[in-house]
């Protein structure tokens, strides 16, 4: 057995290990009830922690392919020390490999240089008639290339954990939100001067997206690669309403699922143009599923009215950008509130335990009687310190117990 297999061995059994600690169960059956607008308690979610700050994000696998299940292995294995209400599922998912993404046209990336620094779009629709380019995605998998994939993770490790194959189209979460792409495809100076200089090509442009999205998506039921592990809401996708995620589950319905669709390149864009010009068009995907969640780090403050429109909506974030106490005036106990406190001020810099009290104490007292969550996202740096974004759950509990 070579020293990659050993290592990938090790990690599996101590994860393994972990999805079935009891507590496991305890946390499904709160992110049920609170999904589903039935809770005991505002649970915490920690999306990110500055991982790659961390020593145990050191891997020693050689292999690309097999150092990547490392990685997600030691990430989920440091996570479970951070105190949260995460919950850890008893597999890991291998994603298949798709002949083709995207829209028939390249999008050159121009980088920085720095690791995980920024990027420049060369971006291809730059005038009117560049939209004759585009092509409608497809779901199309490589099969040979997904079976080899199969068999190399299961031959390593399947034997101590499930191998999920995770057939489910790659038009999901960013790729289907439609916003995403379009900041890609005409970047997003041009897209707000469409909106005021040639409003019905935009109209026409989005109008090819919303279908080819909704297409690809249909292609994937009807070749029954949908599965219960394609549940996304950017947190923990239970409902009592729904059937729990769940491994090589597949054939499963879009009304079956949790979508997740966001609009952050709108961020700028008032509310009128946003939703002629961005909700219109999300609607109808978001609705071939059974329940959705809206918003990441967009503000969406003087949007929620427009919002209540999705009649399948679940979940909304509120987001640091937003006013937190006019969110929670619209929003009520209506919908699940995704509370997400700027990293920044949480555990970015200069930790400082009264001001992150200070500022949890003042939304928290507007959120009392909602119906929420609170989540830690996007968190580039903690400043190298291993016990920070620990610390910060503890002082979280606090502070919700306090203002409850």
């Amino acid at each position: 057995m070579n020293r990659d297999i050993q290592i990938l061995r090790e990690l599996s059994r101590r994860y393994a290990d972990l999805t079935q600690q009891p507590h496991q169960q305890e946390r499904r059956r709160q992110w049920r009830g609170l999904n589903s607008l039935k809770p005991e308690r505002p649970l915490i979610y920690v999306r990110a922690f500055a991982w790659q700050e961390m020593p145990e994000s050191q891997c020693q696998c050689q292999d690309p392919f097999l150092r990547g299940f490392e990685n997600y292995l030691r990430e989920r294995l440091f996570h479970s020390t951070l105190g949260d209400d995460f919950i850890y599922e008893p597999w890991l998912s291998l994603e298949a490999t798709y002949k083709s993404r995207g829209w028939g046209v390249e999008i050159p990336h121009q980088y920085s240089g720095v690791p995980g620094g920024s990027f420049k779009l060369d971006y291809p629709i730059r005038e009117p008639e560049d939209f004759s380019k585009l092509r409608f995605p497809r779901h199309e998998i490589d099969e040979a290339a997904t079976q080899r994939n199969q068999e190399k993770l299961t031959s390593a490790v399947g034997d101590l954990i499930t191998i999920n194959l995770d057939r489910g189209p790659a038009y999901r979460m960013w790729a289907a939100d439609l916003s995403s792409d379009l900041g890609y495809l005409r970047g997003i100076e041009n897209f707000m001067l469409d909106m005021m200089d040639r409003p019905e090509w935009l109209h026409r442009l989005l109008t090819f997206m919303r279908d080819g999205v909704l297409a690809a998506q249909e292609q994937a039921e009807r070749a029954g690669d949908w599965g219960l592990c394609d549940h996304q809401n950017q947190s923990m996708s239970y409902a009592l309403e729904l059937a729990d995620p769940a491994a090589n589950q597949r054939g499963v319905k879009r009304k079956q699922l949790w979508d997740f669709c966001a609009s952050q390149e709108f961020a700028l864009v008032g509310p009128e143009l946003w939703n002629e010009f961005m909700l219109a068009y999300q609607k109808p995907i978001m609705e071939q599923f059974a329940l959705s969640a809206y918003g990441c780090c967009e503000d969406l403050t003087r949007k929620i009215p427009l919002l209540r429109q999705v009649r399948n909506l679940r979940r909304i974030a509120v987001s640091p950008f937003s006013d937190v106490a006019a969110c929670v005036q619209q929003i009520g106990r209506d919908y699940v509130i995704s509370y997400r406190p700027s990293p920044a001020d949480m555990v970015s810099y200069r930790f400082d335990e009264e001001r992150v009290r200070s500022i949890l104490r003042r939304d928290l007292t507007s959120l009392r009687g909602c119906i929420f969550e609170v989540t830690l996202k996007d968190v580039e740096t903690v400043e190298r310190d291993p016990n920070r974004v620990r610390r910060w759950v503890q002082i979280t509990r606090e502070m919700l117990s306090q203002c409850a």
